[in-house]
């Protein structure tokens, strides 16, 4: 049995904070705004695997409400997150991601960005795609105030142990 899985994340950009994105840190003048981290990679892949395996999302598991997660490393949120999935009898097929922003540059980073992806959900890096998209100058995106991603994901049933 395969199951598909949407993640979307849309951050806010600030001043004084880190770019983040699958933990990478990319230089630039703004960040994400977050109670985490703010990387908006990192929470719409949490968000596409959970759903795909009818889990929930991101905010039932890490609300924004709760000081337990102020600051916390979004790949560690993910890993988590990889492990319920696990549990739950799911194996990672692949992933899609999608990040919209004007700036910075993110074609530099893919790679890295790939490889942080592909070993935070225990898989090969030919199983992860990231792509970067403009918004060509439209909505808060086009005006450098914000940053998205979309990633969908494909889950296929784990072989059941005997």
């Amino acid at each position: 049995m395969l199951h598909i899985g949407l993640g979307r994340d849309l951050h806010k950009l600030t001043e004084g904070r880190p770019f983040l994105l699958a933990g990478i840190k990319i230089p630039f003048s703004k960040g994400e705004e977050g109670h985490s981290d703010g990387d908006v990679l990192a929470h719409a892949v949490i968000d596409a695997i959970l759903g795909a395996a009818a889990l929930g999302d991101i905010g039932e598991f890490y609300p924004s409400n709760d000081p337990a997660w102020k600051n916390a490393d979004s790949m560690d949120l993910l890993r988590q997150c990889l492990t319920k999935v696990k549990n739950a009898g799911w194996k990672l097929v692949n992933i899609d991601c999608c990040i919209i922003c004007e700036e910075p540059k993110i074609l530099p980073f893919r790679e890295r960005i790939r490889a942080a992806l592909a070993e935070a959900l225990e898989t090969d890096i030919g199983a992860v795609f990231v792509k970067a998209k403009t918004a060509e100058g439209l909505g808060l995106i086009g005006k450098g105030m914000a940053v998205e991603a979309e990633v969908i994901c494909l889950l296929e049933q784990a072989e059941k142990q005997p």
